[in-house]
């Protein structure tokens, strides 16, 4: 085998072996730390959340929203944003509606 074909045979290997890798970690699950702060990006940036004083807790997937909104909308809207995060299994939504958070 001359130098040429060797050379690009570990090239090819090379290039496979990163793709696999690639693969390989796309598929697994993401940690619970990764989870909490996508959440909370998420939360922050959305014009009806706001974020507010919401607390987000992860253990194995399952995100537990906590704190105070000031409107329903904003309760329910931040379950919906927190299940759309990647990795996130379920949502145990205890945030509390006080009205004088809107106000």
């Amino acid at each position: 085998m001359g130098l040429k074909t060797m050379t690009k045979l570990i090239g090819t290997l090379l290039a496979l072996s990163a793709v696999f890798c690639l693969i390989l970690q796309a598929d697994q699950p993401k940690s619970d730390d990764v989870i909490v702060d996508q959440v909370r990006i998420k939360l922050t940036s959305d014009p009806i959340v706001k974020g507010g004083t919401i607390e987000v807790n992860s253990q194995q997937g399952i995100v537990t929203l906590t704190g105070a909104v000031g409107t329903k909308r904003q309760k329910d809207r931040a379950a919906s944003i927190a299940k759309k995060v990647k990795g996130v299994k379920q949502v145990q939504n205890n945030l509390v509606v006080q009205k004088t958070l809107n106000q």
